[in-house]
């Protein structure tokens, strides 16, 4: 027996006509170099319908992928909708990768149209003869940044101009498994890798993001995302932005910590989503400040310190919110929300569970399994194995990519190579990532539960934990650590506070002091450069 619902596509024009139609007074802002903008939903409807004429006047083709080199403004929310909802395909650019990447994955995708702050034209322009499928480069005048003299021959467009001659359209896109979007991974090893996203797969995830057991993200809301619209979706919350009717305050390229609290307290931001570096600048940045509208701080992209969101539940209320996820999973995976039956522990037992990942979405199945065997592991809270995630927003296969395979197991599951362990109540806790974690003597330690102890000293403001080459135990670990301004330390001070604090044997071999971390193109520790600047390193004999 089947049941007798009516059966509607999944399509992100559902999404777009329900902010036209409920919430056409609600607010988009955006900062920009020469001041703040703001336009109602109505006002961005009007404005991305006729972004839809203007792709159908620049003649790209049916399912043609429409690229972004942009910051996190209205114009690029514009572009987040016209495209899919005309029926091509939006792609961002990470304006962050190296220029050898961005012409890989401008090729890869097969590009026609790129779209580009006029702030960073500069970085994109030298690039543009070695993209093979481009036919035009549309300016959007951001207040910033110069047009190149020689555009060798080159039409440059102007944004403003092309919305002006353009007719708005009308959507009709009626199959929920075409593709919306794409992003690249930001291609730590190798070439970055593609994933596509359908519009059904866009159109659950933001579902599960406005879950209360999500982000819980209503109408009432002012949401600020910090983290960027070029990469993995905006965490889902530029589309949930728009599904709720919720305000969005676009923060553009200022991403300094005064300008995300000065954001934050102007427009009362209640959800402010970042990265922990992000977060790590802000904390010393809103003493004095009013941000008493924020009531949720999702934080992920890499491991979220105990002590980062135990510093923001002292000094403002509200611990951080981490949530875990990738490229490949839409991000939105897990959400490290306390249970109600854990409410009655003590505060330090519940901070632990807070700086878990948390619990799978509803939608994602999760689970561990032995990286050489692929049995799946037990809900022990101890046994640690390759972390294997499922559901309908999770990537089956890369975009024409012969890696795949080794991504993906026989059975479908997501090959995260995050290393994790799984407790009773279906807490997640990330150990490392399979290619960072230290393995001593064939016993495993963890780089980012050590990182994370260093990181709780007081006078430490950034500490990442690379595997060194010891001639006795294969590996051990080494500590590059970042001293705050005004502070010094020593080797052994280090070691000193870690005693008690870690298991003896994972006490790093040595701690070298580095005047930063470097990081990858989306703001977590890049440990591939510090293997880089530390090969040949020899450990200090005992």
């Amino acid at each position: 027996m089947k049941g007798l619902m009516q059966d509607g596509p999944l399509v992100l024009t559902n999404l777009f006509d329900r902010a036209e139609k409920l919430f056409p007074e609600k607010e988009i802002v955006t900062a920009t170099a020469v001041g703040v903008e703001r336009e109602t939903y109505g006002q961005w409807a009007e404005r991305t319908r006729r972004l839809g004429g203007v792709l159908d006047d620049l003649g790209v083709s049916a399912d043609g992928r429409v690229a972004t080199f942009a910051w996190n403004t209205a114009r690029h929310l514009e572009l987040y909708f016209a495209a899919p909802c005309s029926g091509r395909v939006l792609h961002t650019l990470n304006i962050r990768l190296f220029p050898e990447q961005i012409t890989y994955i401008v090729n890869h995708a097969e590009d026609e149209v790129i779209f580009v702050d006029k702030s960073l034209l500069a970085l994109l322009w030298p690039l543009v003869d070695t993209f093979t499928t481009v036919r035009h480069i549309v300016v959007m005048d951001d207040g910033k940044g110069e047009l190149p003299t020689d555009t060798g021959g080159r039409l440059l467009h102007d944004y403003e101009a092309l919305l002006a001659s353009a007719s708005p359209v009308e959507w009709n896109v009626t199959d929920e498994n075409q593709a919306a979007s794409m992003c690249y991974t930001s291609g730590t090893t190798g070439n970055p890798k593609g994933v596509v996203y359908s519009h059904r797969s866009t159109w659950l995830h933001t579902m599960a993001g406005m879950m209360a057991d999500g982000l819980g993200v209503g109408e009432r809301d002012v949401i600020l995302p910090v983290v960027p619209m070029f990469h993995a979706n905006a965490w889902g919350l530029a589309h949930i932005g728009v599904a709720s009717g919720a305000t969005l305050v676009m923060p553009g390229p200022d991403l300094s910590p005064k300008a995300i609290v000065n954001l934050i307290e102007s427009e009362r931001v209640t959800v402010a989503a970042g990265v922990p570096t992000i977060w790590m600048g802000v904390l010393n940045e809103i003493d004095g400040r009013d941000v008493s509208s924020l009531r949720g701080i999702p934080c992920g992209g890499s491991a979220v310190p105990k002590h980062l969101s135990e510093a923001y539940r002292e000094k403002i209320g509200i611990p951080i919110l981490q949530a875990w996820g990738m490229t490949e999973t839409s991000p939105l995976a897990s959400v490290a929300k306390v249970k109600s039956t854990m409410l009655s522990l003590p505060e330090d037992e519940q901070a632990d569970y807070r700086a878990t990942i948390g619990l799978p979405t509803l939608g994602v199945q999760a689970r561990i399994a032995d990286q050489e065997t692929g049995e799946v592991l037990p809900w022990d809270g101890e046994t640690s194995g390759e972390l294997q995630v499922a559901g309908p927003w999770i990537a089956k296969e890369y975009y024409n990519d012969s890696r795949s395979p080794e991504s993906f197991t026989a059975d479908g599951w997501l090959k995260t190579g995050d290393v994790a362990t799984i407790d009773s109540e279906g807490f997640m806790r990330i150990v490392d990532r399979t290619k960072d974690v230290v393995k001593s003597g064939g016993e495993w330690i963890s780089s980012v539960e050590l990182e994370n102890e260093i990181m709780a000293h007081p006078s430490i403001a950034e500490a990442a934990v690379i595997a060194v080459k010891h001639p006795k135990w294969s590996e051990r670990p080494l500590a590059c650590v970042v001293l705050k301004p005004g502070e010094t330390l020593t080797r052994e001070d280090v070691l000193a506070f870690l005693d008690g604090r870690v298991a003896k044997w994972w006490l790093p071999d040595d701690v070298v002091f580095i005047d930063e971390v470097p990081k990858t193109s989306v703001g977590k520790f890049s440990k591939r450069d510090l293997r880089d600047q530390f090969a040949g390193y020899v450990l200090p004999t005992a």
